[in-house]
């Protein structure tokens, strides 16, 4: 047998301790920017059970990110978390208007691809036994306490059973594909369910021994790996590790999505956000408005009335 299809000794997984510490971890960039401190202020009204908040960004947005640091959110450099060989550029191809990550190990990368290798990196850096992953188009409407994330000394692991034996999951079953092929997972093993949400949860241990897994099998770094192919996703990665590796050891699946997100389309009018709020189910305790379909940061505020909000606190 290929030894790189040789499932791992099995390893024995420790619980969680009884009181977990857990940190929410966001990836941003410059032109999200209103949109993250949006997500930072719901945040702090809403939001109970995190120790810290961590914002992942590029080296030349992290002097505008400090606006948002503070006592319990600390503003990340992508030059901390990735390797030097990985470098960003203004595209020239796009007019010199976005960024491309190229080195001679990956196949070029964009912005969305490299936020997702700062998500993964970023377990190597921490201290907290969970991170929750919350998108910085995210708005916080309810009060949302994190422990929902683990029980009995395991981490809730969303999963969509079956999802991608329907129509219409094409590109998830290529990042699902991909994932099983960065893992060493036997092509043979398809997997049908779908990990892809904001407001998810991960362990940390289980992340750092998921990098050390791909390194073994391919005998490189895991960046290099995971960006050889440009499909791909790392909530797919760390989903199929801990279901096809782990056998779903330390975690438990729910299907539940914490946030409700308008994920493309036109962007929405007055009465149309309104309707989209008031259709949010009971579980369901934030919002998320895709930054690519160009909602005004300013009417999301107005609209969730924390114009009124931030005037009263000013006036404290």
């Amino acid at each position: 047998m290929n030894s790189r299809f040789v499932p791992d000794v099995a390893t024995r997984i420790e619980p969680l301790p009884r009181a977990p510490s857990a940190a929410i971890v966001t990836a941003s960039y410059a032109p999200d920017f209103e949109r993250c401190r949006l997500l930072c202020e719901t945040m702090d009204r809403h939001v109970t059970g995190i120790a810290r908040h961590y914002i992942l960004v590029e080296h030349r947005d992290v002097a505008l990110f400090r606006r948002l640091e503070g006592s319990s959110r600390t503003i990340v450099d992508e030059r901390d978390l990735l390797p030097r060989w990985l470098r960003a550029f203004d595209d020239p191809l796009s007019l010199f208007r976005r960024r491309v990550w190229v080195s001679l190990r990956t196949q070029p990368l964009r912005g969305w691809h490299v936020q997702q290798l700062r998500r993964i990196a970023i377990a190597a850096h921490t201290g907290e036994d969970v991170l929750v992953f919350c998108d910085s188009d995210v708005a916080f409407l309810k009060p949302f306490d994190a422990r929902v994330f683990w029980r009995d000394g395991e981490t809730r692991l969303f999963r969509r059973d079956g999802a991608l034996a329907k129509d219409g999951h094409d590109e998830h079953r290529i990042w699902s594909r991909n994932a099983g092929s960065a893992l060493g997972i036997d092509p043979i093993k398809a997997s049908t369910h779908d990990y892809i949400s904001t407001l998810i949860a991960w362990r940390r241990e289980t992340v750092k021994a998921m990098c050390e897994r791909i390194e073994k099998t391919h005998g490189r770094d895991w960046v290099s790996v995971v960006g050889s192919a440009r499909k791909f996703s790392e909530c797919m990665i760390y989903g199929r590790y801990v279901d096809d590796v782990l056998d779903g050891a330390g975690h438990f699946h729910d299907p539940v999505e914490f946030c409700r997100v308008h994920w493309n389309g036109e962007a929405l009018s007055d009465e149309e956000f309104r309707r989209f709020v008031d259709a949010m189910a009971p579980e369901q305790v934030a919002i998320g408005m895709q930054s690519f379909i160009g909602t005004d940061v300013g009417r999301i505020r107005r609209l969730m009335g924390l114009d009124r909000w931030s005037n009263s606190r000013k006036s404290v």
